[in-house]
């Protein structure tokens, strides 16, 4: 991903080692009421490109005349 992805990804990463670095259902609490995505992520995902179009729900222009 870009920039901002990678960001996203390194907290989360460092979040959860702390998280089980420290055992600490304490920790876990504030991460959850601060951010929940720190914790489980996001699963929002690209959705494939399919035929007819130049992306996933983009299609050709169809003319008539």
């Amino acid at each position: 991903g870009g920039y901002m992805g990678q960001a996203e990804a390194a907290r989360m990463a460092i979040a959860n080692a702390l998280l089980k670095w420290t055992k600490s259902t304490q920790l876990r609490n504030v991460l959850v009421e601060y951010d929940r995505t720190m914790v489980a992520g996001d699963p929002r995902r690209k959705e494939p490109k399919k035929f007819g179009g130049p992306g996933a729900r983009a299609r050709d222009q169809k003319s008539y005349r």
